[in-house]
């Protein structure tokens, strides 16, 4: 199966569903390169990025879930 490699940002604006982006995150893991979180406390937000090398299903499955989380939206950049 063909992978591809990809950076998703995730910008948490409320912590409440934190355990739910988790638990997300830890299903995809075996896709999963890298991860860097970074709270922003000026702004409220906790900024965070997801390396993956995964079919292009699965890295659009995994963002479209992140984006029906409450106060958490989600963005994919491709590699070419």
């Amino acid at each position: 199966m063909e992978t591809r490699v990809a950076l998703l940002a995730i910008l948490v604006k409320d912590a409440s569903h934190v355990d739910t982006l988790n638990q997300l995150l830890h299903e995809y893991g075996p896709f999963i390169i890298g991860r860097m979180g970074i709270p922003y406390r000026e702004k409220g937000i906790h900024i965070i990025s997801i390396a993956m090398d995964a079919p292009l299903d699965c890295i659009n499955a995994l963002a479209g879930k992140i984006g029906r989380i409450p106060g958490i939206s989600s963005k994919i950049v491709f590699a070419n």
